[in-house]
């Protein structure tokens, strides 16, 4: 006989609330997290004129990697904080078109074991550490019990183009904490991201998880701070709907203040061109165009990508190719000295 029930086996996880006893926040973390969501924040309302630059990997693989170039990216924002508001890109989960490696939460040691429990423990590791060093994080949150394990660690979410227009995402990212972006649909439709941004400020009731792992019933007071991200789509860049997607925003009664990826269709799918496009939308902003409030890169100790299940060669992206560090370091003095005295010192 066929089962009527749920067909699909179960196995134990930790509690949110057993995994924050274990691993708590650190009065250097905290500081950390608040000042880089207060950063972020002030940057969506125009408030903020430093660059908002996102950068790191396309997907955390390895967890010394994640370290190595946190370390180093660090390094530049004690350097350029002045005129660049430096964010860590670290993104633990992956949605998938079709199949494929969904991330370093679903399957931590790459060899189909699916060992959540450890990647639960790794990721907040991971994420204090970093924090304690000073350096704000970004993260897409997918699969929405997630914040409850790491959302204290997170100065910015984003909602990814495949879940944009979903209604749980939508809720969820309602009740986080931090300010988020919606991106474009893959098809290159911004009005999506612009409803989910409007649905995202309002209040939600939903059903999930409490800290202690026990169904429970969520009752969200809006998030009033976030972003449209700008990713390209159908292979084709939307860097020239910038213009036009500020002014719907601002039709809406919300500040006109984009975040563009300069990866996935809007650089061809051609890690390299992430250069160029950077480089065109600061002289842009320096320009004038007010809209452009942050700027999105795929980076990783090594340039290229390799895939999972092969010998891997430390710093090398396993999903999306990257740009290499030594070409994110020079890029990213470039953008401090184009910046120069055009803007306000912020601290």
């Amino acid at each position: 006989m066929h089962s009527v029930g749920i067909n699909w086996g179960c196995a134990p996880l930790p509690r949110p609330r057993e995994l924050l006893k274990a691993l708590p926040l650190s009065a250097e973390a905290a500081r950390t997290v608040t000042l880089g969501r207060e950063a972020i924040r002030r940057s969506a309302d125009g408030l903020d004129e430093r660059l908002l630059v996102i950068v790191g990997p396309c997907s955390v693989h390895d967890g010394k990697l994640l370290i190595d170039y946190a370390e180093r990216l660090t390094a530049l924002r004690q350097q350029m904080g002045d005129r660049l508001l430096l964010v860590l890109r670290a993104h633990f989960e992956k949605p998938r078109t079709s199949t494929g490696w969904k991330g370093f939460l679903y399957d931590p040691h790459l060899d189909g074991s699916n060992d959540m429990a450890h990647a639960l423990v790794a990721m907040r590791q991971l994420l204090l550490t970093i924090n304690e060093m000073g350096l704000p994080v970004g993260t897409e949150f997918l699969e929405p019990t997630t914040p409850a394990y790491i959302s204290d660690l997170i100065s910015w979410a984003t909602v990814g183009a495949r879940t944009a227009s979903s209604q749980i995402h939508r809720q969820m990212a309602s009740g986080l904490p931090m300010p988020v972006g919606f991106k474009n649909t893959p098809e290159g439709d911004i009005e999506t991201a612009i409803q989910a941004l409007l649905t995202a400020r309002v209040r939600h009731t939903f059903p999930t998880l409490d800290p202690d792992g026990r169904p429970a019933l969520a009752t969200t007071q809006g998030n009033s701070s976030g972003y449209v991200v700008l990713r390209g789509g159908k292979g084709r860049p939307n860097t020239d709907a910038i213009g036009l997607t500020a002014t719907r925003l601002q039709s809406e009664g919300l500040p006109g203040r984009l975040i563009i990826d300069c990866s996935h269709d809007n650089c061809g799918r051609q890690p390299q061109r992430q250069l160029q496009l950077f480089r065109h939308l600061l002289d842009q902003k320096l320009s004038g165009d007010s809209a452009i409030a942050g700027l999105m890169v795929e980076s990783n100790l090594k340039a290229g990508s390799q895939h999972p299940n092969s010998p891997l060669t430390y710093g090398v992206s396993i999903t999306d190719p990257c740009i290499d560090w030594d070409s994110t370091q020079s890029l990213l003095e470039w953008a401090y000295d184009a910046l120069g005295a055009s803007l306000p010192v912020c601290t």
